[in-house]
């Protein structure tokens, strides 16, 4: 049996993937809060986590904030998601749009372990990943990794489990332009066919329950696209997870 962590002794199934202790360890190493600047303290100080990431109830299928009591939003029930479930640790505002974009965009990669301890105590979660078979970053495209020189996804994932993840089986084969000023219709038709599944490791995946991870989803529409073709290749079970969730994806 594998042992979790401290911090998930709530989690009762034996994970097939194990997560991993240096998320709990380097996150609360002493540095300085990214949000209230206070020192010593961990990158994201416990005051500014309780303050900025308290959980809400979201959507199941789709991760957007929802009525209490309510577990799938209605437009997830008029068109259901190849996602099985989705989940977020918080909602893309400051200060997370500001700590997601040094992640991203600055090179600030010693803010995954701490990004993804966020994630690690989100409901939902630590059962998702001890119950996965592979867990899978989100793929980059060749001109976006060369650009930015590593991908934050991978990176998240590394944070969270210490096996189990998979960056062959799951393929960026078209370039798509950068989202965040594009509509909701123009992201969508971004993304389709960008993704395809290895036609030689389908076996892997057949009847496996997987996990994708990402960063940040906005329209939702780079998930589904990825869970489409995994689900095309037998997958039994996707579950998405996110930092950080738009409160609207309608825009």
């Amino acid at each position: 049996m594998i042992e979790l962590p401290a911090l998930l002794t709530d989690c009762t199934s034996i994970p097939r993937v194990a997560p991993r202790r240096a998320v709990r360890l380097e996150s609360w190493l002493p540095s300085r809060c990214q949000i209230c600047h206070a020192w010593p303290a961990a990158p994201l100080c416990g005051t500014c986590v309780a303050r900025f990431a308290a959980a809400q109830p979201r959507c199941g299928r789709c991760a957007l904030p929802i009525g209490e009591g309510t577990p799938v939003c209605g437009a997830c029930l008029h068109e259901p998601s190849p996602l099985d479930a989705c989940l977020s640790a918080v909602s893309y505002a400051w200060p997370w749009s500001e700590c997601l974009g040094r992640l991203k965009f600055q090179r600030s990669t010693g803010l995954a372990g701490a990004l993804a301890a966020l994630l690690m105590r989100t409901p939902g979660v630590v059962p998702a990943l001890a119950r996965a078979h592979w867990v899978i970053p989100l793929p980059l495209s060749r001109q976006r990794l060369a650009e930015r020189g590593y991908n934050q996804a991978l990176l998240l994932a590394r944070k969270m489990v210490s096996r189990g993840i998979r960056t062959d089986l799951l393929v960026r084969v078209r370039h798509t332009p950068p989202q965040r000023t594009m509509s909701r219709e123009d992201r969508l038709r971004s993304t389709r066919g960008a993704f395809s599944v290895d036609p030689t490791k389908i076996s892997i995946l057949r009847g496996r329950r997987v996990v994708l991870v990402d960063d940040v989803m906005t329209t939702g529409a780079t998930l589904r696209a990825a869970a489409s073709v995994l689900r095309q290749a037998g997958v039994a079970h996707i579950t998405g997870i996110v930092v950080a969730r738009t409160p609207d994806d309608r825009s």
